[in-house]
Protein backbone atom coordinates (compact mmCIF):
# COMPACT_ATOMS: atom_id res chain seq x y z
CA UNK A 1 0.00 0.00 0.00
CA UNK A 2 3.03 2.29 0.40
CA UNK A 3 3.49 2.38 -3.35
CA UNK A 4 -0.13 3.28 -3.83
CA UNK A 5 0.11 6.23 -1.47
CA UNK A 6 3.15 7.62 -3.26
CA UNK A 7 1.46 7.08 -6.59
CA UNK A 8 -1.58 9.08 -5.62
CA UNK A 9 0.52 11.95 -4.29
CA UNK A 10 3.04 11.86 -7.15
CA UNK A 11 2.35 15.46 -8.05
CA UNK A 12 4.92 16.57 -5.47
CA UNK A 13 7.76 14.60 -7.10
CA UNK A 14 9.65 16.19 -9.96
CA UNK A 15 9.20 14.45 -13.33
CA UNK A 16 12.47 12.68 -14.23
CA UNK A 17 12.11 13.22 -18.02
CA UNK A 18 14.47 10.31 -18.60
CA UNK A 19 15.74 7.02 -17.21
CA UNK A 20 12.78 4.81 -16.32
CA UNK A 21 10.49 7.35 -18.00
CA UNK A 22 11.39 5.81 -21.37
CA UNK A 23 10.19 2.41 -20.15
CA UNK A 24 6.92 4.06 -19.11
CA UNK A 25 6.70 5.63 -22.58
CA UNK A 26 7.18 2.20 -24.19
CA UNK A 27 4.31 0.83 -22.09
CA UNK A 28 2.10 3.78 -23.05
CA UNK A 29 2.94 3.21 -26.73
CA UNK A 30 1.67 -0.40 -26.54
CA UNK A 31 -1.40 0.47 -24.47
CA UNK A 32 -2.42 3.31 -26.80
CA UNK A 33 -2.04 0.96 -29.75
CA UNK A 34 -4.27 -1.69 -28.22
CA UNK A 35 -6.87 0.82 -27.02
CA UNK A 36 -7.41 2.67 -30.30
CA UNK A 37 -6.57 -0.02 -32.86
CA UNK A 38 -8.33 -3.03 -31.33
CA UNK A 39 -11.91 -1.80 -31.97
CA UNK A 40 -11.00 -1.37 -35.66
CA UNK A 41 -8.89 -4.52 -36.00
CA UNK A 42 -11.65 -6.71 -34.60
CA UNK A 43 -13.76 -5.87 -37.67
CA UNK A 44 -11.83 -8.45 -39.77
CA UNK A 45 -13.81 -11.17 -37.95
CA UNK A 46 -17.21 -9.65 -38.74
CA UNK A 47 -17.91 -11.69 -41.89
CA UNK A 48 -17.31 -14.96 -40.04
CA UNK A 49 -19.51 -13.82 -37.16
CA UNK A 50 -22.29 -12.90 -39.61
CA UNK A 51 -22.08 -16.36 -41.15
CA UNK A 52 -21.87 -18.11 -37.75
CA UNK A 53 -24.77 -16.38 -35.99
CA UNK A 54 -26.92 -15.37 -38.97
CA UNK A 55 -26.93 -11.65 -38.18
CA UNK A 56 -26.43 -8.51 -40.25
CA UNK A 57 -23.43 -6.21 -40.55
CA UNK A 58 -25.13 -3.56 -38.43
CA UNK A 59 -25.45 -6.12 -35.61
CA UNK A 60 -21.75 -6.94 -35.68
CA UNK A 61 -20.86 -3.23 -35.87
CA UNK A 62 -22.27 -2.87 -32.36
CA UNK A 63 -19.25 -4.83 -31.08
CA UNK A 64 -16.88 -2.00 -31.94
CA UNK A 65 -19.39 0.63 -30.81
CA UNK A 66 -19.83 -0.93 -27.36
CA UNK A 67 -16.06 -1.39 -27.04
CA UNK A 68 -15.44 2.28 -27.83
CA UNK A 69 -18.28 3.35 -25.52
CA UNK A 70 -16.66 1.43 -22.65
CA UNK A 71 -13.25 2.89 -23.48
CA UNK A 72 -14.57 6.45 -23.28
CA UNK A 73 -17.59 6.18 -21.00
CA UNK A 74 -15.83 4.54 -18.05
CA UNK A 75 -13.47 7.50 -17.68
CA UNK A 76 -14.83 8.65 -14.28
CA UNK A 77 -14.71 5.07 -12.95
CA UNK A 78 -11.06 4.79 -14.00
CA UNK A 79 -10.30 8.13 -12.31
CA UNK A 80 -11.84 6.93 -9.04
CA UNK A 81 -9.90 3.64 -9.13
CA UNK A 82 -6.61 5.38 -9.96
CA UNK A 83 -7.05 7.92 -7.16
CA UNK A 84 -7.89 5.11 -4.74
CA UNK A 85 -5.46 2.32 -5.66
CA UNK A 86 -2.85 3.86 -7.98
CA UNK A 87 -2.07 3.34 -11.66
CA UNK A 88 -0.05 0.11 -11.58
CA UNK A 89 -2.60 -2.22 -9.89
CA UNK A 90 -5.48 -0.78 -11.94
CA UNK A 91 -3.62 -1.41 -15.20
CA UNK A 92 -2.67 -4.97 -14.28
CA UNK A 93 -6.25 -5.84 -13.37
CA UNK A 94 -7.37 -4.15 -16.60
CA UNK A 95 -5.00 -6.36 -18.59
CA UNK A 96 -6.59 -9.45 -17.04
CA UNK A 97 -10.07 -8.17 -17.92
CA UNK A 98 -9.06 -7.41 -21.52
CA UNK A 99 -7.61 -10.90 -21.98
CA UNK A 100 -10.49 -12.64 -20.18
CA UNK A 101 -13.09 -11.00 -22.42
CA UNK A 102 -11.46 -12.28 -25.63
CA UNK A 103 -10.98 -15.78 -24.19
CA UNK A 104 -14.63 -15.99 -23.08
CA UNK A 105 -15.75 -14.66 -26.47
CA UNK A 106 -14.12 -17.66 -28.17
CA UNK A 107 -16.75 -19.88 -26.48
CA UNK A 108 -19.74 -17.67 -27.41
CA UNK A 109 -22.91 -19.21 -28.80
CA UNK A 110 -24.75 -15.97 -29.72
CA UNK A 111 -23.97 -12.42 -30.76
CA UNK A 112 -25.20 -11.22 -27.35
CA UNK A 113 -22.37 -13.15 -25.73
CA UNK A 114 -19.92 -11.35 -28.05
CA UNK A 115 -21.37 -8.00 -26.98
CA UNK A 116 -20.86 -8.82 -23.30
CA UNK A 117 -17.45 -10.45 -23.60
CA UNK A 118 -15.65 -8.25 -26.13
CA UNK A 119 -17.71 -5.09 -25.86
CA UNK A 120 -18.12 -4.86 -22.09
CA UNK A 121 -15.36 -6.96 -20.46
CA UNK A 122 -12.54 -6.34 -22.96
CA UNK A 123 -13.66 -2.72 -23.38
CA UNK A 124 -13.49 -2.18 -19.61
CA UNK A 125 -10.06 -3.82 -19.48
CA UNK A 126 -8.67 -1.56 -22.20
CA UNK A 127 -10.17 1.49 -20.47
CA UNK A 128 -8.47 0.52 -17.19
CA UNK A 129 -5.17 0.51 -19.09
CA UNK A 130 -5.53 3.52 -21.38
CA UNK A 131 -6.35 6.26 -18.90
CA UNK A 132 -3.80 5.30 -16.19
CA UNK A 133 -1.07 5.04 -18.84
CA UNK A 134 -1.69 8.68 -19.82
CA UNK A 135 -1.64 9.71 -16.17
CA UNK A 136 1.73 8.02 -15.62
CA UNK A 137 3.10 9.58 -18.82
CA UNK A 138 2.13 12.99 -17.46
CA UNK A 139 3.90 12.25 -14.15
CA UNK A 140 7.13 10.97 -15.69
CA UNK A 141 7.54 13.71 -18.33
CA UNK A 142 7.50 17.48 -18.00
CA UNK A 143 10.07 19.17 -20.24
CA UNK A 144 9.88 16.43 -22.90
CA UNK A 145 6.17 15.80 -22.45
CA UNK A 146 5.00 17.03 -25.90
CA UNK A 147 7.44 14.65 -27.62
CA UNK A 148 6.45 11.83 -25.26
CA UNK A 149 2.77 12.38 -26.06
CA UNK A 150 3.51 12.33 -29.78
CA UNK A 151 5.50 9.10 -29.56
CA UNK A 152 2.88 7.46 -27.35
CA UNK A 153 0.06 8.46 -29.72
CA UNK A 154 1.98 6.88 -32.63
CA UNK A 155 1.16 3.51 -31.08
CA UNK A 156 -2.37 3.72 -32.52
CA UNK A 157 -1.51 3.67 -36.27
CA UNK A 158 1.39 1.26 -35.72
CA UNK A 159 -0.84 -1.23 -33.90
CA UNK A 160 -3.57 -0.86 -36.53
CA UNK A 161 -1.10 -1.73 -39.29
CA UNK A 162 -0.03 -4.82 -37.32
CA UNK A 163 -3.26 -6.08 -35.73
CA UNK A 164 -5.46 -6.01 -38.84
CA UNK A 165 -3.20 -8.32 -40.94
CA UNK A 166 -2.56 -10.47 -37.86
CA UNK A 167 -6.29 -10.86 -37.24
CA UNK A 168 -6.88 -11.85 -40.85
CA UNK A 169 -4.04 -14.42 -40.67
CA UNK A 170 -5.37 -15.91 -37.43
CA UNK A 171 -8.86 -16.19 -38.86
CA UNK A 172 -7.59 -17.98 -41.97
CA UNK A 173 -5.44 -20.41 -39.96
CA UNK A 174 -7.49 -21.06 -36.79
CA UNK A 175 -10.97 -19.64 -37.42
CA UNK A 176 -12.55 -16.85 -35.44
CA UNK A 177 -12.63 -18.84 -32.18
CA UNK A 178 -8.93 -19.66 -32.34
CA UNK A 179 -8.17 -16.09 -33.36
CA UNK A 180 -10.02 -14.74 -30.32
CA UNK A 181 -8.06 -17.09 -28.02
CA UNK A 182 -4.70 -15.99 -29.41
CA UNK A 183 -5.65 -12.30 -29.29
CA UNK A 184 -6.68 -12.81 -25.68
CA UNK A 185 -3.21 -14.11 -24.94
CA UNK A 186 -1.63 -11.13 -26.73
CA UNK A 187 -3.70 -8.73 -24.61
CA UNK A 188 -2.00 -10.13 -21.50
CA UNK A 189 0.88 -7.88 -22.52
CA UNK A 190 -1.20 -5.08 -20.98
CA UNK A 191 -0.27 -6.56 -17.59
CA UNK A 192 3.41 -6.31 -18.52
CA UNK A 193 2.93 -2.68 -19.52
CA UNK A 194 1.13 -2.06 -16.23
CA UNK A 195 4.06 -3.53 -14.32
CA UNK A 196 6.31 -0.90 -15.93
CA UNK A 197 4.30 1.91 -14.31
CA UNK A 198 6.14 1.99 -10.99
CA UNK A 199 5.17 4.89 -8.71
CA UNK A 200 7.46 7.89 -8.46
CA UNK A 201 9.33 8.03 -5.13
CA UNK A 202 10.95 11.15 -3.70
CA UNK A 203 14.78 10.97 -3.53
CA UNK A 204 16.20 9.94 -0.15
CA UNK A 205 18.36 13.06 -0.03
CA UNK A 206 15.26 15.21 0.27
CA UNK A 207 13.97 13.36 3.31
CA UNK A 208 14.44 15.11 6.73
CA UNK A 209 16.59 13.20 9.24
CA UNK A 210 15.66 15.21 12.34
CA UNK A 211 13.28 13.04 14.47
CA UNK A 212 11.45 16.14 15.72
CA UNK A 213 10.88 17.24 12.11
CA UNK A 214 9.69 13.71 11.28
CA UNK A 215 7.15 13.86 14.11
CA UNK A 216 5.89 17.20 12.84
CA UNK A 217 5.65 15.81 9.30
CA UNK A 218 3.63 12.83 10.50
CA UNK A 219 1.29 15.14 12.41
CA UNK A 220 0.78 17.28 9.30
CA UNK A 221 0.06 14.19 7.18
CA UNK A 222 -2.59 13.09 9.67
CA UNK A 223 -4.21 16.53 9.50
CA UNK A 224 -4.29 16.53 5.68
CA UNK A 225 -7.73 15.71 4.23
CA UNK A 226 -8.07 12.58 2.14
CA UNK A 227 -7.60 12.95 -1.59
CA UNK A 228 -10.81 13.24 -3.60
CA UNK A 229 -11.68 10.15 -5.62
CA UNK A 230 -13.09 12.36 -8.37
CA UNK A 231 -12.26 16.06 -8.35
CA UNK A 232 -15.16 18.02 -9.85
CA UNK A 233 -13.43 21.31 -9.10
CA UNK A 234 -11.91 21.14 -12.60
CA UNK A 235 -15.24 22.44 -13.89
CA UNK A 236 -14.42 25.75 -12.18
CA UNK A 237 -11.50 26.10 -14.57
CA UNK A 238 -12.59 28.14 -17.60
CA UNK A 239 -9.86 26.60 -19.74
CA UNK A 240 -11.06 23.08 -18.93
CA UNK A 241 -14.66 23.95 -19.85
CA UNK A 242 -13.58 25.42 -23.18
CA UNK A 243 -11.46 22.35 -23.94
CA UNK A 244 -14.25 19.91 -23.01
CA UNK A 245 -16.87 21.63 -25.17
CA UNK A 246 -14.58 21.92 -28.21
CA UNK A 247 -13.33 18.32 -27.85
CA UNK A 248 -16.89 16.99 -27.68
CA UNK A 249 -17.85 18.88 -30.85
CA UNK A 250 -14.69 17.67 -32.58
CA UNK A 251 -15.32 13.98 -31.81
CA UNK A 252 -18.71 14.22 -33.54
CA UNK A 253 -16.94 14.49 -36.89
CA UNK A 254 -13.34 13.40 -36.30
CA UNK A 255 -13.92 9.63 -36.62
CA UNK A 256 -16.44 9.79 -39.47
CA UNK A 257 -14.09 9.97 -42.54
CA UNK A 258 -12.00 6.87 -41.62
CA UNK A 259 -15.23 4.90 -41.22
CA UNK A 260 -16.72 5.93 -44.58
CA UNK A 261 -13.72 6.57 -46.86
CA UNK A 262 -13.46 2.91 -48.00
CA UNK A 263 -17.16 2.78 -48.82
CA UNK A 264 -16.81 6.13 -50.58
CA UNK A 265 -14.07 4.69 -52.80
CA UNK A 266 -16.19 1.63 -53.60
CA UNK A 267 -19.10 3.91 -54.48
CA UNK A 268 -16.86 5.58 -57.07
CA UNK A 269 -16.31 2.18 -58.72
CA UNK A 270 -12.95 1.09 -57.26
CA UNK A 271 -12.03 -2.48 -56.32
CA UNK A 272 -12.27 -3.68 -52.71
CA UNK A 273 -8.51 -4.18 -52.30
CA UNK A 274 -7.74 -0.84 -53.88
CA UNK A 275 -10.29 0.88 -51.66
CA UNK A 276 -8.94 -0.75 -48.49
CA UNK A 277 -5.46 0.56 -49.39
CA UNK A 278 -6.69 4.06 -48.53
CA UNK A 279 -6.74 3.24 -44.81
CA UNK A 280 -3.20 1.87 -45.07
CA UNK A 281 -2.04 5.14 -46.63
CA UNK A 282 -3.83 7.13 -43.92
CA UNK A 283 -2.29 5.04 -41.15
CA UNK A 284 1.22 5.20 -42.63
CA UNK A 285 1.12 9.00 -42.77
CA UNK A 286 -0.34 9.09 -39.26
CA UNK A 287 2.64 7.11 -37.88
CA UNK A 288 5.08 9.89 -38.80
CA UNK A 289 2.75 12.83 -38.21
CA UNK A 290 2.24 12.20 -34.48
CA UNK A 291 5.86 12.15 -33.23
CA UNK A 292 6.78 14.98 -35.61
CA UNK A 293 3.98 17.14 -34.23
CA UNK A 294 5.02 16.25 -30.68
CA UNK A 295 8.57 17.38 -31.48
CA UNK A 296 7.28 20.69 -32.87
CA UNK A 297 4.99 21.21 -29.86
CA UNK A 298 7.98 20.89 -27.54
CA UNK A 299 9.82 23.85 -29.10
CA UNK A 300 10.40 26.77 -26.73
CA UNK A 301 8.28 29.25 -28.69
CA UNK A 302 5.50 26.80 -29.60
CA UNK A 303 4.84 25.06 -26.29
CA UNK A 304 3.18 28.00 -24.50
CA UNK A 305 0.87 28.27 -27.53
CA UNK A 306 -0.05 24.57 -27.85
CA UNK A 307 -3.75 25.42 -27.59
CA UNK A 308 -3.56 27.41 -30.80
CA UNK A 309 -1.51 24.68 -32.47
CA UNK A 310 -4.27 22.20 -31.61
CA UNK A 311 -6.84 24.64 -32.97
CA UNK A 312 -4.87 24.83 -36.22
CA UNK A 313 -4.70 21.02 -36.42
CA UNK A 314 -8.47 20.78 -35.93
CA UNK A 315 -9.08 23.50 -38.52
CA UNK A 316 -6.73 21.73 -40.94
CA UNK A 317 -8.61 18.46 -40.41
CA UNK A 318 -12.02 20.05 -40.92
CA UNK A 319 -10.98 21.85 -44.12
CA UNK A 320 -9.53 18.58 -45.41
CA UNK A 321 -12.94 16.95 -44.92
CA UNK A 322 -14.70 19.81 -46.71
CA UNK A 323 -12.34 19.62 -49.70
CA UNK A 324 -12.40 15.80 -49.69
CA UNK A 325 -16.19 15.82 -50.03
CA UNK A 326 -15.68 16.98 -53.64
CA UNK A 327 -13.50 13.97 -54.57
CA UNK A 328 -14.56 12.33 -57.84
CA UNK A 329 -11.83 9.74 -58.45
CA UNK A 330 -9.33 7.49 -56.65
CA UNK A 331 -6.37 9.86 -56.97
CA UNK A 332 -8.24 12.65 -55.23
CA UNK A 333 -9.15 10.25 -52.41
CA UNK A 334 -5.46 9.31 -52.02
CA UNK A 335 -4.57 13.00 -51.69
CA UNK A 336 -7.39 13.39 -49.19
CA UNK A 337 -6.06 10.49 -47.08
CA UNK A 338 -2.54 11.98 -47.07
CA UNK A 339 -3.68 15.35 -45.75
CA UNK A 340 -6.23 13.74 -43.43
CA UNK A 341 -3.48 11.51 -41.99
CA UNK A 342 -1.29 14.55 -41.28
CA UNK A 343 -4.06 16.54 -39.57
CA UNK A 344 -5.46 13.48 -37.76
CA UNK A 345 -2.00 12.70 -36.39
CA UNK A 346 -1.53 16.28 -35.23
CA UNK A 347 -4.81 16.19 -33.31
CA UNK A 348 -3.94 12.82 -31.79
CA UNK A 349 -0.54 14.04 -30.62
CA UNK A 350 -1.81 17.31 -29.13
CA UNK A 351 -5.20 16.64 -27.56
CA UNK A 352 -3.96 15.15 -24.27
CA UNK A 353 -0.87 17.37 -24.17
CA UNK A 354 -3.13 20.45 -24.14
CA UNK A 355 -5.36 18.95 -21.43
CA UNK A 356 -2.28 18.22 -19.28
CA UNK A 357 -1.11 21.80 -19.72
CA UNK A 358 -4.53 23.20 -18.76
CA UNK A 359 -5.30 21.26 -15.57
CA UNK A 360 -1.82 20.25 -14.36
CA UNK A 361 -0.57 16.96 -12.94
CA UNK A 362 -2.57 16.96 -9.71
CA UNK A 363 -6.01 17.18 -11.35
CA UNK A 364 -5.25 15.36 -14.60
CA UNK A 365 -6.48 11.95 -13.37
CA UNK A 366 -9.95 13.38 -12.69
CA UNK A 367 -9.99 15.72 -15.68
CA UNK A 368 -9.27 13.06 -18.30
CA UNK A 369 -12.00 10.80 -16.91
CA UNK A 370 -14.61 13.54 -17.16
CA UNK A 371 -13.46 14.56 -20.65
CA UNK A 372 -13.61 10.98 -21.93
CA UNK A 373 -17.13 10.65 -20.53
CA UNK A 374 -18.26 13.69 -22.52
CA UNK A 375 -16.51 12.38 -25.63
CA UNK A 376 -18.19 8.97 -25.21
CA UNK A 377 -21.57 10.59 -25.83
CA UNK A 378 -20.24 12.23 -28.99
CA UNK A 379 -18.65 8.96 -30.18
CA UNK A 380 -22.00 7.18 -29.91
CA UNK A 381 -23.82 10.00 -31.73
CA UNK A 382 -21.31 10.97 -34.45
CA UNK A 383 -20.83 7.94 -36.78
CA UNK A 384 -24.45 6.65 -36.44
CA UNK A 385 -25.72 10.16 -37.17
CA UNK A 386 -23.53 10.33 -40.28
CA UNK A 387 -24.88 6.92 -41.30
CA UNK A 388 -28.46 8.15 -41.06
CA UNK A 389 -27.58 11.17 -43.17
CA UNK A 390 -26.10 8.82 -45.78
CA UNK A 391 -29.27 6.70 -45.78
CA UNK A 392 -31.37 9.83 -46.32
CA UNK A 393 -29.26 11.50 -49.03
CA UNK A 394 -27.51 8.49 -50.67
CA UNK A 395 -24.55 10.81 -51.20
CA UNK A 396 -21.20 10.62 -49.36
CA UNK A 397 -20.52 14.28 -50.08
CA UNK A 398 -22.97 15.40 -47.37
CA UNK A 399 -21.41 13.04 -44.82
CA UNK A 400 -17.94 14.54 -45.33
CA UNK A 401 -19.35 18.08 -45.38
CA UNK A 402 -21.10 17.50 -42.04
CA UNK A 403 -17.95 16.03 -40.47
CA UNK A 404 -15.84 18.93 -41.76
CA UNK A 405 -18.24 21.56 -40.43
CA UNK A 406 -18.28 19.96 -36.97
CA UNK A 407 -14.48 19.82 -36.71
CA UNK A 408 -14.06 23.39 -38.03
CA UNK A 409 -16.62 24.60 -35.48
CA UNK A 410 -14.71 22.91 -32.67
CA UNK A 411 -11.47 24.61 -33.81
CA UNK A 412 -13.13 28.03 -33.84
CA UNK A 413 -14.65 27.47 -30.39
CA UNK A 414 -11.29 26.47 -28.90
CA UNK A 415 -9.24 29.27 -30.45
CA UNK A 416 -11.81 32.09 -30.06
CA UNK A 417 -12.86 31.30 -26.48
CA UNK A 418 -9.25 30.80 -25.38
CA UNK A 419 -8.29 34.16 -26.87
CA UNK A 420 -11.26 36.02 -25.37
CA UNK A 421 -11.52 34.47 -21.91
CA UNK A 422 -8.04 33.10 -21.15
CA UNK A 423 -5.57 35.40 -22.90
CA UNK A 424 -7.25 38.60 -21.65
CA UNK A 425 -7.16 37.37 -18.06
CA UNK A 426 -3.51 36.46 -18.43
CA UNK A 427 -2.74 39.90 -19.83
CA UNK A 428 -4.57 41.61 -16.96
CA UNK A 429 -2.67 39.51 -14.43
CA UNK A 430 0.60 40.33 -16.16
CA UNK A 431 -0.17 44.06 -15.98
CA UNK A 432 -0.85 43.79 -12.25
CA UNK A 433 2.40 41.91 -11.76
CA UNK A 434 4.27 44.58 -13.70
CA UNK A 435 2.82 47.31 -11.50
CA UNK A 436 3.78 45.40 -8.37
CA UNK A 437 7.27 44.84 -9.74
CA UNK A 438 7.71 48.54 -10.53
CA UNK A 439 6.58 49.54 -7.05
CA UNK A 440 8.86 46.93 -5.50
CA UNK A 441 11.83 48.14 -7.52
CA UNK A 442 11.19 51.76 -6.51
CA UNK A 443 11.04 50.81 -2.84
CA UNK A 444 14.19 48.76 -3.22
CA UNK A 445 16.05 51.68 -4.76
CA UNK A 446 14.88 54.02 -1.97
CA UNK A 447 15.95 51.60 0.72
CA UNK A 448 19.26 50.80 -0.94
CA UNK A 449 20.56 54.37 -0.94
CA UNK A 450 21.72 54.34 2.71
CA UNK A 451 23.53 51.04 2.15
CA UNK A 452 25.48 52.54 -0.71
CA UNK A 453 26.49 55.42 1.50
CA UNK A 454 27.72 53.13 4.35
CA UNK A 455 31.12 51.58 4.59
CA UNK A 456 31.68 48.26 2.69
CA UNK A 457 33.19 46.47 5.67
CA UNK A 458 30.28 47.48 7.89
CA UNK A 459 27.85 46.22 5.28
CA UNK A 460 29.57 42.84 4.98
CA UNK A 461 29.69 42.41 8.77
CA UNK A 462 25.98 43.18 9.09
CA UNK A 463 25.04 40.66 6.40
CA UNK A 464 27.23 38.02 8.04
CA UNK A 465 25.56 38.48 11.42
CA UNK A 466 22.08 38.46 9.89
CA UNK A 467 22.78 35.14 8.13
CA UNK A 468 24.04 33.62 11.38
CA UNK A 469 20.90 34.70 13.22
CA UNK A 470 18.65 33.25 10.53
CA UNK A 471 20.59 29.99 10.60
CA UNK A 472 20.48 29.71 14.37
CA UNK A 473 16.79 30.65 14.61
CA UNK A 474 15.85 27.49 12.70
CA UNK A 475 17.04 25.46 15.67
CA UNK A 476 15.47 27.75 18.28
CA UNK A 477 14.25 24.95 20.53
CA UNK A 478 17.77 23.53 20.89
CA UNK A 479 19.56 26.82 21.68
CA UNK A 480 17.02 29.49 22.59
CA UNK A 481 19.32 31.52 24.87
CA UNK A 482 22.21 31.93 22.44
CA UNK A 483 19.88 32.91 19.62
CA UNK A 484 18.26 35.53 21.83
CA UNK A 485 21.61 36.98 22.88
CA UNK A 486 22.97 37.05 19.36
CA UNK A 487 19.79 38.55 17.93
CA UNK A 488 19.89 41.28 20.61
CA UNK A 489 23.53 42.01 19.74
CA UNK A 490 22.67 42.27 16.05
CA UNK A 491 19.72 44.56 16.72
CA UNK A 492 21.95 46.72 18.94
CA UNK A 493 24.64 46.76 16.27
CA UNK A 494 22.18 47.73 13.56
CA UNK A 495 20.64 50.50 15.62
CA UNK A 496 23.94 52.09 16.73
CA UNK A 497 25.64 54.43 14.24
CA UNK A 498 28.91 53.03 12.86
CA UNK A 499 31.91 55.14 11.78
CA UNK A 500 29.84 58.28 12.05
CA UNK A 501 27.72 57.38 9.04
CA UNK A 502 24.38 58.26 10.62
CA UNK A 503 25.73 61.49 11.94
CA UNK A 504 27.05 62.62 8.62
CA UNK A 505 24.23 61.17 6.50
CA UNK A 506 20.79 62.23 7.68
CA UNK A 507 19.15 60.05 5.00
CA UNK A 508 20.51 56.92 6.68
CA UNK A 509 18.50 57.53 9.83
CA UNK A 510 15.21 57.37 7.94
Amino acid sequence: MGGVAVDVDAGGVKAPDGGWAWAVLAGCFVITGFSYAFPKAISVFFKELIREFGVGYSDTAWISSILLAMLYGTGPLCSVLVNRFGCRPVMMVGGLFASLGMILASFSTSIIHIYLCIGVITGLGLALNFQPSLIMLNRYFSVKRPLANGLSAAGSPVALCCLSPLGQFLQDQYGWRGGFLILGGILLNCCVCGALMKPLVAPKALKVKDPEQDNKGETEKKKKPKAKLLDFSVFKDCGFLIYTVSASIMVLGLFVPPVFVVSYAKELGNEDTKSALLLTILGFIDIFARPTCGLIAGLKWVRPRCVYLLSFAMLFNGITDLVGSQAKDYVSLVVFCIFFGISYGMVGALQFEVLMAIVGTAKFSSAIGLVLLMEAIAVLVGPPGAGRLLDATKNYMWVFLLAGCEVVLSALVLATCNFLFISNKSSASADKLDNIAVTHNANTELCSKPAEMSDEEEKGEREKLEKEVIKESKDEEARPESVTVESQEVQKFLKEPQNGDMATNPETSL
